[in-house]
């Protein structure tokens, strides 16, 4: 069992939040809780998913970020960019327009983060000759989904594919390209442009690797922003360092539904949006559908086009992706593939552990007595899964009565039973629901 604590890129702001419930209807893993009128966040189940975020009418959720000004911290700063933020941009935008603008903001050389998946789908159809025994392999790309399959579906992290996203891949090369023409390695930052939250997550406390060589993130809608501007006040291109620019089309179309599975061979399905994955993941771990070689599993809709960071559409994103005008480099055979050899031996991860979020207890008995006690109160209860308890449905809130996180007269059945019989007056059953609710909705 992996005990290491998860880094959070989603946080609740207490002030702004009122606790609508809107956030912890929609979450996956039943990471929400209503208490004293406010949303909080059970972290060990929270997979940095986005959709609370999506979810919030008041942006009372927020993605934290690295400061900007940090990549001044380093003489060389490296722009990690992924094809899905070119594809913010209106086709009257070209690529050289948006890296010189990203110059322009302060750094000094631009990395496009497909350079990496040549090199990692090689590697991908080795790792499934030799794993002829775990179907359905299923990719690691999608950082959200490992945790998912880790507090949600712990049976099934056999099945990941322990090798290196493009993005690891890509610093990997960056760095030592960098190292091998005299740079100070101490003095280069490497820095990443998310559509995510979860990929700020695995970069501050990565799974399957003990730390990340990416120095920092930055959000996309805020770069995205700041590009905007420079493009509006400075229409030359000038002169910019980029290590392959010219990626071949399905190097551009990694990071969109489909973008892996159609390069792997046998039976691949690609799934995007995160309830779809859970609902097709909860088959095939009771062995509903089999025969299936390997998923291509992403937590967002339209996959990376689709991140809640992201500022244009997730449909155009995909169309300006797809469009054959815009990907149809070929691939340079110098640049990356100089270094097959180095980052060959560095693309494989560390063994994934389950953090299943339904264990009850460490000690086996005890999580035993603890589910038969679950059992019990779930006889006791309405099943209606109204929420007014501040849990997302009756099984949640059972279980949060035996790992003593709530007392089953929050239920408003309860309550007026008991206040039926005299063993709670009006005020008492009040009382309560203000606990849950604040005083202000009362």
């Amino acid at each position: 069992m992996d005990s290491r604590h998860f880094h959070h890129a989603l946080k609740i702001s207490e002030q702004l939040c009122m606790g609508c419930s809107h956030c912890m209807s929609v979450c996956p893993t039943e990471a929400i809780r209503i208490r004293g009128g406010k949303a909080i966040l059970y972290e060990n189940r929270c997979v940095d998913c986005g959709e609370c975020f999506k979810a919030c009418p008041v942006d009372a959720i927020y993605i934290d970020q690295d400061d900007f000004n940090r990549i001044h911290d380093f003489k060389y700063r490296i722009a990690l960019v992924p094809a899905v933020f070119i594809g913010q941009f209106p086709e009257s935008v070209s690529r050289d327009q948006i890296y010189h603008a990203l110059i322009s903001c302060g750094f000094t050389h631009i990395a496009e983060v497909e350079l990496g998946t040549e090199v990692l789908l090689r590697h991908m159809h080795e790792y499934a000759e030799k794993h002829t025994d775990k179907k359905p392999l299923i990719s690691s790309f999608c950082p959200a989904i490992l945790r998912l399959i880790q507090v949600k579906f712990p049976s099934l992290v056999g099945n990941i594919m322990l090798l290196k996203p493009p993005l690891d891949i890509t610093a990997l090369y960056c760095r030592k390209k960098l190292t091998e023409e005299g740079f100070n390695p101490a003095e280069v930052g490497v820095f990443y442009i998310t559509p995510c939250a979860a990929k700020i997550a695995a970069i501050k406390s990565p799974v399957g690797e003990d730390y990340s060589i990416i120095t920092g993130v930055i959000n996309m809608d805020f770069i995205y922003n700041k590009v905007k501007k420079r493009l509006a006040s400075d229409k030359e291109t000038g002169s910019m360092q980029i290590p392959n620019p010219d990626l071949p089309g399905s190097a551009m179309r990694w990071t969109l539904t489909n973008g892996e599975a159609e390069l792997m061979q046998g039976r691949s399905l690609a799934i995007d949006e995160i309830h779809n994955v859970i609902e097709f993941l909860e088959k095939v771990e009771n062995e509903e559908i089999t025969d299936i070689d390997f998923l291509e599993l992403r937590a967002c809709d339209q996959s990376c086009a689709g991140g809640v960071l992201n500022s244009a559409n997730r449909f155009l994103v995909a169309e300006r992706l797809l469009n054959k005008d815009f990907n149809e480099g070929g691939g340079q055979k110098d640049g990356i593939h100089a270094y097959s050899e180095y980052l060959d031996r560095r693309i494989s991860i560390q063994e994934i552990k389950p953090r299943s979020m339904m264990k009850l207890d460490e000690d086996m008995a005890e999580a035993m007595k603890k589910m038969d006690r679950a059992t019990q109160i779930m006889q006791l209860l309405p099943l209606t899964d109204c929420g007014a308890c501040g849990a997302p449905n009756c099984q949640a809130f059972a279980n949060d009565i035996v790992q003593g996180e709530a007392n089953i007269r929050q239920c408003i059945f309860i309550q007026k039973s008991r206040e039926h019989s005299g063993e709670l007056t009006s005020e008492d059953s009040l009382g309560i629901l203000k606990g849950i609710w604040g005083n202000d909705k009362f």
